[in-house]
Order: structure tokens, then C-alpha cells, then sequence
């Protein structure tokens, strides 16, 4: 089985009870709202990521105000030749940001192809990726480890008290 690790960073931006969310074509073509952000280029900071990949697909310029925690997901992935799997590991820094400048605009030709405001309250209604809801949990929660429990996983300790 082939393994893959990819590492990204990724904004929440929130302002006046809103927040910016780009929107991905999906993998099987229905649109999905995703957190402005992506994968680092190697050599690249994290930090320098999150700007660039959210002035790609937003049009903003944003100062990085936070780290609000590190989320990691794990799926095996079946490819198109007979056999062919992947073992696919995405490690997502999330920050939260403050939006400093530039104009609001969609990304030409990248892996989104729309962003806008989102009412938070309207935020559920919405065909979004598991990001979107992870990092909005960290933004409100601010949980010290900068990680969240999953509801599916026990933590470490609690599997060796079983």
C-alpha cells in the first residue's frame, strides 16, 4: 500500500458574526465549502502558507493572529488501477486570522472556484468539509492542547484504563 502524509494550514477568518469559506468543486462535483487554505510547499513555513493559500483563493491579505490547533485525519484511498491503495495521512495546522486588506475575489483555475461570508448561525445548513466544523470547535473551544477529542476515539490514557 502506498502512503502518502500531506501537511496544510488553514484560516478562520471571522468578522461581524461571519465566516470566509471557499468553495471546492467535491470529489464527486457537488460544490463543498472549505476553510480558505492548503498545502505547504516544501521548504515552506506554515505560516506562510496560510497567507498564501488564502490570498490565492480569497483575494485577501490577513495577519495570522493564532494558532488554534493541529487536527489530523487518516483514510485509505482506492486508486484507479486494480490493487492500487493509498494510505493517506492529512495533518491540517489550523490559525485563526484577521483580514488586513485586498478585495474580496475567486481563485482562477486552483481547487476552488468561489469564496464568501457565511452567517456562523447559517454555517450547518451548508455542504461543508469535516475542516470547517473541527476548526470552527477550535475557534470557539480554544482547547489548551490545541487539539480536540474526537467523539469516536477514546484518548491514549483512557485506553490503557480499559
Amino acid at each position: 500500500m502506498r502512503r502518502k502524509l500531506r501537511v496544510a494550514a488553514y484560516a478562520v477568518c471571522v468578522r461581524d458574526g461571519q465566516i470566509l469559506l471557499a468553495r471546492s468543486p467535491g470529489p464527486a462535483g457537488t460544490p463543498e465549502w472549505v476553510l480558505p487554505g492548503g498545502g505547504m510547499e516544501h521548504g515552506e513555513d506554515p505560516y506562510d502558507t496560510v497567507r498564501r493559500e488564502l490570498a490565492e483563493e480569497t483575494g485577501y491579505r490577513i495577519e495570522v493572529t493564532g494558532l488554534l490547533g493541529i487536527d489530523s485525519s487518516r483514510r485509505v484511498f482506492h486508486g484507479g488501477r486494480p490493487h492500487r491503495r493509498t494510505d493517506h495521512h492529512g495533518v491540517r495546522i489550523v490559525y485563526e486570522g484577521k483580514v488586513t486588506g485586498g478585495e474580496l475575489r475567486y481563485e482562477v483555475g486552483g481547487s476552488t472556484d468561489f469564496a464568501a461570508w457565511h452567517d456562523l448561525d447559517a454555517v450547518a445548513r451548508l455542504t461543508r468539509v469535516r475542516l470547517v466544523d473541527v476548526a470552527l470547535r477550535l475557534w470557539r473551544e480554544r482547547p489548551a492542547p490545541g487539539h480536540l477529542r474526537h467523539r469516536d476515539r477514546p484518548l491514549p490514557q483512557e485506553m490503557n484504563e480499559e
